[in-house]
């Protein structure tokens, strides 16, 4: 059984990073045979692994026709937005209340490496580290519920800005995120969920909701 567990484990982990960084696009249709012989187990196992992506939104699961990675809607994407806004503004009220000059340094190096991610080519790579910046808030609470919806939300944000945003829509992130904890080490509640709030509805301006929904081949994904 562990044994099991692990592989099956190891399908999912794998299958969402390619997903996540943008290898596996919306909309790819993931062969149960293909994913067997490439990870070296049983169509059963990664049956179980599709499962366990879908619980996720990760790929949807269609009856006669197999699994496809999700291709998020219009709808869906300001659905997403919309919940990470009403979220994250609790989230931001939370830290101003348990704010230390530990936390404080912490995200500080957070938005360094992003400014450095700003100067990589690689739009996958400045997607992933600006999103990290909001789950290195929640791992800052030390909730592990928290943490857990921000990395299905932030995945689910991926696959949307892959479908969705404009190459330069990460440009403004940066300072955007330093008036953030700018207002956070200021204790400045109705600032910092104000920042947060206003931030969100700038990434969610930036997406264009005319792009065609881009494929790719999983076996040159997973290669």
């Amino acid at each position: 059984m562990e044994s099991t567990t692990t592989n099956t484990n190891t399908i999912v982990e794998a299958l969402t990073k390619a997903i996540v960084e943008h290898r596996l696009h919306p909309g790819t249709k993931l062969a149960e045979q293909k994913l067997a012989d490439h990870f070296g187990v049983s169509r059963t196992l990664v049956r179980q692994a599709l499962f366990q992506l879908s619980q996720n939104r990760l790929i949807r699961l269609e009856p006669a026709r197999g699994a496809f990675v999700a291709a998020p809607s219009v709808a869906e994407a300001r659905q997403v937005f919309t919940v990470r806004r009403m979220l994250e503004a609790e989230m931001v009220r939370a830290l101003v209340r348990d704010i230390t000059p530990s936390k404080i340094k912490a995200l500080k190096d957070q938005a360094a490496t992003e400014k450095a991610a700003l100067k990589d080519k690689d739009l996958t790579n400045r997607t992933e580290v600006l999103g990290n910046f909001h789950l290195r808030m929640a791992e800052l609470l030390d909730n592990d519920v928290l943490v857990q919806m921000m990395v299905e939300l932030l995945s689910r944000c991926s696959l949307i800005t892959l479908m969705y945003q404009t190459d330069n829509a990460s440009e403004h992130a940066c300072d955007e995120h330093d008036a953030l904890i700018q207002a956070l080490a200021a204790k400045d509640e109705a600032l910092a969920v104000q920042l947060m709030d206003e931030h969100l509805k700038s990434v969610e301006a930036s997406l264009t909701f005319d792009r065609k929904i881009p494929s790719n081949d999983i076996a040159m994904a997973l290669a």
